[in-house]
């Protein structure tokens, strides 16, 4: 059975280190194929293994990692000057070989940083960029960018466009994933520079099923499988949307248990209620992605708990199985060489 190793950054994220090491933990009892190498301080690891009544092994690895990086710190500066921080010596280790993927719920500018310092993109890729699956009414939709590349230009655009795609193919079972453009109409005259410059490029690429403008409200109806924008743009989606279900579940709860009357419907409803929420519940997908490097990074949300760790750790699994780099840089090269001759032709029309 072949053996896909993990690297996790115990000290990474609000919960940490016992809700990273109960999500390894469960992990490893979830799939047989999986090993987790946990980067930490050693002593603190083991402790916190022998608390549980478990200890390392062969598929639960040790590697001391006994400094740490903060939200506060400077990414680039930490990553830099932090060679024995958890987060480095995991990234490091995935940029060896010794691990197929980097999971951590730490600082997401550090988790940026070293993704692009220590790991490195692919051929062909111009950025990386952060894919996150969202919950819509009609099943998930993969937002990318959500934070890495806030000032883009439109080949990377196109180039997000691109990785979409085949992370939908490959990942979300979509068989000819939909692609649009963020934009605050549908209207082709509508729009800033940056998206009036990547329609006449997104529109040109092979074998791209690009099906126009995407407006923000129509996100939750899920009218398209991958949705593309800037990092400012999908960062501010993606906070919106999460703050958004928050408040609509709060507001519930308060209504369904604000008298006899609605708590006596509340029993009614109740299976039915706890089915259409769990459709928006993000835990199951685990974390974003850092697509276009030359292994895999994956962020989870900081205030992960063990299942959101756990299904970080799955998913990666799942990623390398699919061997999605090997033909996305080909891709990504075949496109910049389009790219690159419609630009010249912009530039002399």
């Amino acid at each position: 059975m072949l053996m896909i190793t993990i690297a996790l950054d115990v000290l990474g994220g609000d919960n940490a280190p016992a809700s990273n090491i109960d999500g390894a933990l469960m992990a490893l009892k979830k799939s047989p194929e999986v090993a987790v190498k946990l980067f930490g301080p050693q002593a603190m690891i083991e402790e916190e293994l022998k608390k549980r009544g478990e200890s390392s092994s062969e598929r639960l690895m040790i590697v001391d990692a006994p400094e740490f990086i903060s939200q506060e710190e400077h990414p680039v500066a930490a990553i830099s000057e932090k060679k024995e921080s958890s987060m480095v010596k995991g990234l490091m280790a995935v940029r060896s070989g010794e691990a197929d993927a980097f999971v951590s719920a730490g600082s997401s500018g550090a988790v940026l940083a070293g993704g692009q310092l220590k790991v490195g993109r692919i051929k062909g890729a111009l950025r990386t960029p952060l894919a996150t699956p969202i919950p819509t009414s009609n099943g998930v939709s993969l937002l990318l960018d959500c934070g890495a590349n806030v000032d883009a230009r439109p080949e990377w655009i196109c180039q997000f466009a691109r990785m979409g795609q085949l992370y939908a193919k490959k990942l979300l079972g979509v068989n000819e994933p939909s692609i649009k453009l963020v934009n605050i109409g549908s209207e082709a005259e509508k729009g800033n520079a940056l998206i009036k410059a990547t329609k006449p490029m997104i529109e040109k690429l092979e074998g791209l099923n690009y099906q126009g403008y995407i407006e923000t409200r129509e996100i939750p109806e899920g009218k398209a499988d991958v949705i593309v924008t800037d990092a400012w743009t999908g960062n501010a989606i993606l906070k919106l949307y999460e703050g958004t279900a928050l408040t609509l579940i709060k507001m519930i709860k308060t209504a369904i248990t604000s008298d006899t009357k609605s708590k006596i419907g509340a029993l009614l409803i109740k299976d039915s209620l706890k089915g259409t929420l769990k459709l928006f519940d993000t835990s199951k997908y685990g974390g974003a992605p850092l697509l276009g490097l030359r292994g895999l990074v994956v962020k989870c949300h900081g205030n992960s708990k063990a299942p959101e760790i756990a299904a970080g750790i799955l998913q990666c699994m799942d990623f390398v199985k699919a061997g999605i780099n090997e033909e996305l840089s080909e891709a990504l090269q075949k496109d910049n060489e389009l790219i690159k001759a419609l630009k010249e032709e912009q530039e002399k029309g």
